[in-house]
């Protein structure tokens, strides 16, 4: 496990799918900077995509005039995610259950399944206008004599 020195990164970015791959991008650097195994950081990296999708598409609806931020930080035993977008706002338990019969076959709608299935704790907070998702990835210590 990584040492548990604090460190943390931030972006703002346009509301695009550039913008997208390169919170991607970060994901992965910051998991396996921050100690996750080579199983973990796929999962958080498809979560950190996820929800920037969500905030580029869902959020900010490609609006140019719109920015979504993303911000990185390990401290102690968990790396945690934000991501913030402008848009009207979100309420989470009017999102359908993907899993319902009659949502089965979308082609959509699985993005924060995804998420909470990948990440320990999820946490939505509207700001008015906009967004933010705190996704929580708490690093388990390695077994001794690993």
């Amino acid at each position: 496990m990584a040492d548990s020195t604090t460190s943390r990164v931030s972006f703002t970015l346009d509301s695009t799918l550039d913008a997208v791959a390169t919170v991607e991008d970060a994901a992965g650097q910051f998991a396996l900077k921050a100690g996750f195994t080579e199983d973990e950081i796929p999962n958080i990296v498809m979560a950190v995509r996820e929800a920037a999708v969500n905030a580029v598409l869902h959020g900010n609806s490609y609006d140019p005039v719109k920015k979504i931020s993303a911000s990185f930080e390990t401290s102690g035993d968990a790396l945690v995610i934000r991501i913030i977008d402008q848009g009207q706002g979100l309420d989470p338990d009017a999102i359908p259950d993907p899993l319902a019969p009659e949502n089965i076959l979308r082609g959509s709608g699985r993005g924060i399944f995804l998420i909470k299935a990948f990440m320990d704790e999820v946490h939505f907070r509207q700001l008015h206008p906009g967004t933010e998702l705190t996704l929580i990835k708490h690093r388990t210590p390695a077994e001794p004599g690993q």
